[in-house]
């Protein structure tokens, strides 16, 4: 009766959890969908009274979110795919092979994602104008791959250091060289951690807002955070729209989760009980 009484519980706390995590969303939603009069005549906290989906058409042609979202997809996925790339080789020459100094230059990459990235700001906008590179996207993957480096590099040895030694042993002995290694036996074994990481920097990433206002400047290089932003200065006073582009801005992130999903939960076991 008494573990009744706790299961019980437990569910209807995370169902009330759950709930309170559920209505910002679901309020997003569905001001998404509510004409601008009713929402200036009855507030944006009341109870629907009309339905539309003009406001998606108005947020993403009149709202630019289109470009924004190409924008997005052509900083994110080549900063994801070349931040992986660079911390698997990173992580796996630290963790496989005896380097000098290998603990000391694993904290040093790590201790760059200590740093406050405010104070960074300047030096970083500074940088970028001085190489040319400044209102470019260049310059916006250059900065997410380099301040995501040290800790994607950490997570990653992390998992290789974990692997049995005896799997390298006999690939050596079968007459593998360290790319071959690297390549056939280590990063098929790693590829759950690589799931979760790439799942996380893609998020992260593709919902970034400070370093994209940091070297960016043009309406026409805005990824889709900044995006969202502008709009607001636009629409000021048309929270549906808004709204609209908030949920459209989402959909990409929603749909790696979903498709990493299984890789993502794996990822993050391993890294539970090794």
């Amino acid at each position: 009766m008494i573990r009744a009484l706790r299961t019980g519980t437990f569910h209807l706390g995370m169902g009330l959890l759950s709930l309170l995590w559920l209505a910002p969303i679901l309020w997003v939603v569905i001001m998404s969908t509510r004409t601008f009069d009713d929402i200036a005549a009855n507030g944006v906290g009341s109870l629907p009274h009309s339905f539309t989906l003009d406001t998606y058409s108005q947020a993403w042609t009149d709202g630019g979110e289109l470009r924004a979202l190409i924008n997005s997809m052509l900083v994110t996925v080549p900063s994801v795919a070349l931040s992986l790339v660079l911390a698997a080789l990173a992580a796996f020459a630290l963790s496989r092979y005896r380097i000098p100094g290998r603990r000391t230059i694993l904290l040093l990459m790590l201790a760059g994602n200590l740093l406050p990235p405010q104070i960074l700001l300047i030096p970083v906008s500074k940088f970028s104008e001085l190489t040319g590179t400044f209102d470019t996207l260049y310059a916006l993957i250059a900065v997410q791959v380099g301040f995501g480096l040290g800790f994607y590099t950490f997570v990653l040895h992390g998992f290789m250091r974990d692997l049995p030694n005896e799997i390298q042993e006999a690939a050596t002995i079968d007459g593998a060289g360290p790319g071959q290694i690297f390549a056939r036996v280590i990063l098929p074994l790693t590829r759950p951690a690589l799931a979760a990481l790439g799942a996380l920097s893609f998020t992260w990433i593709f919902n970034d807002l400070l370093w994209a206002i940091t070297v960016l400047r043009t309406d026409d290089n805005m990824p889709v955070t900044p995006a969202l932003l502008a709009l607001q200065g636009q629409f000021v006073s048309s929270w549906n729209v808004i709204a609209a582009g908030t949920v459209i801005a989402a959909v990409p992130t929603l749909l790696v989760f979903l498709r990493f999903q299984r890789h993502f939960v794996s990822g993050l076991a391993i890294g539970a009980v090794k």
